[in-house]
């Protein structure tokens, strides 16, 4: 069946005005794939000093984000050659469930552990590990639904830096970025449904979108951008994007009929036309340069790290707007039209994105410790850790 271009264009990330009072994040990058909730009535006035802490835990070595639903949090970490998947309590931190498996730490250049994020659909959790193992978990009891050795079933390279997309539910399919363009699997019972070739992946995770037969997702590859189709796998899209290292780990960002993708290495960031074909660039430059951390879009600007500092660009332009050294090699996300940001040394801030500069409304530090994982703020609360495995949850509740 021909994909219609119209239908593939159409975004489900776009922004919209409604808000929700509490919103649940099931999975990276939060409900709508773009690191933004919708969630209001919580508060970013702070005390001197800073929110309260609500609980702290130890999960291990890692860079798994946080999943959170249904009063539920979930993340991973690795000890002693070990993954496991957490889950706590959202409030309390009390220890729910905990379920290992044989995981490798691998550390290169950097601590290592898993790097995907849990996903939380419906009663299962999914998550895939560093060396192409996919999990399907219960997510009440943390009992194991499936599990498969994916990178073997599909002789699939595993990157330099292991695997580091985490799954993307789209109705009965998980989707992977795994092998030169992406797999998905039945995620009732793991098998394979389609795969593509066994050429190394990119880091990023699938980022869904489109409508109806032109539902596809869109994923940074080795050395390119690629949007294939849900159903099974068949290409509506690509351009290229050669990165040293072949390090693609953001993900792509997509904003009407355009794309925006970044990596680091002092490679530096871009928008392109996906509606021309073949793709098109709108500009390129090297002043948004996302080394692993995804950026957020928010009214015609682009919020990220660029390489180890804050900075605002034009997203039309790509001009720099402001640049502020806050953060180092952190992380953001944002919420209620505010950004949440965890600087590379613990400091957790709040500010108003805005083009005229980075003005923090309030800040605490609340670890210690390298801190490269992106902040999650869901239900009144928000969840950070380090890489060595401390998580704390502090309460931004309006009380």
């Amino acid at each position: 069946m021909k994909i219609s271009t119209t239908l593939c264009l159409v975004v489900v990330t776009s922004l919209s005005s409604f808000t929700a009072p509490a919103e649940d994040w099931p999975r990276w990058r939060g409900p709508d794939y773009n690191g933004i909730s919708k969630e209001t009535g919580w508060t970013a006035q702070w005390p001197t000093e800073g929110p309260k802490k609500l609980w702290k835990a130890e999960v291990g070595i890692g860079f798994a984000s946080f999943a959170v639903s249904q009063g539920r949090v979930y993340t991973a970490g690795n000890a002693s050659d070990t993954d496991s998947v957490f889950c706590f309590d959202a409030t309390s931190g009390k220890e729910v469930w905990k379920q290992s498996y044989p995981a490798k730490l691998d550390p290169k250049y950097y601590e290592g552990g898993p790097s995907a994020t849990p996903t939380v659909e419906g009663e299962h959790v999914y998550m895939f590990s560093k060396r192409g193992m996919a999990h399907c978990l219960d997510a009440a009891k943390g009992t194991v639904v499936w599990s498969k050795d994916l990178a073997a079933m599909l002789k699939a390279t595993m990157p330099t830096w292991g695997f580091a997309s985490s799954v993307v539910i789209e109705g009965d399919l998980a989707l992977i970025n795994v092998g030169s363009t992406g797999a998905a699997l039945d995620k009732k019972t793991g098998k394979v449904v389609w795969s593509s070739g066994t050429e190394e992946s990119g880091y990023a995770t699938p980022v869904p979108f489109g409508t109806g037969d032109g539902r596809a997702v869109m994923l940074a590859t080795k050395q390119e951008v690629v949007a294939v189709t849900v159903k099974d796998g068949k290409e509506v899209w690509r351009f290229p994007w050669k990165t040293q290292y072949d390090v693609n780990a953001a993900d792509p960002i997509l904003s009407g009929s355009q794309v925006f993708i970044s990596s680091g290495y002092n490679h530096g960031g871009g928008v392109f036309d996906v509606g021309s074909k073949p793709p098109k660039p709108v500009w390129e430059n090297k002043n948004m340069r996302n080394q692993f951390n995804s950026c957020v879009v928010w009214k015609d600007h682009i919020y990220g790290v660029d390489d180890n500092q804050l900075r605002c660009l034009v997203f039309a332009t790509g001009e720099v707007k402001w640049t502020d050294k806050a953060s180092g090699k952190g992380s953001l996300m944002l919420a209620d039209g505010k950004l949440v940001v965890l600087s590379e040394k613990g400091e957790l801030m709040v500010a108003e994105p805005s083009p005229e500069g980075f003005k923090a409304i309030s800040r605490a530090q609340v670890l210690g410790g390298k801190c490269w994982t992106s902040p999650v703020l869901a239900n009144g609360k928000i969840y950070c850790r380090n890489a060595a495995g401390a998580v704390v949850c502090v309460d931004v509740s309006e009380k």
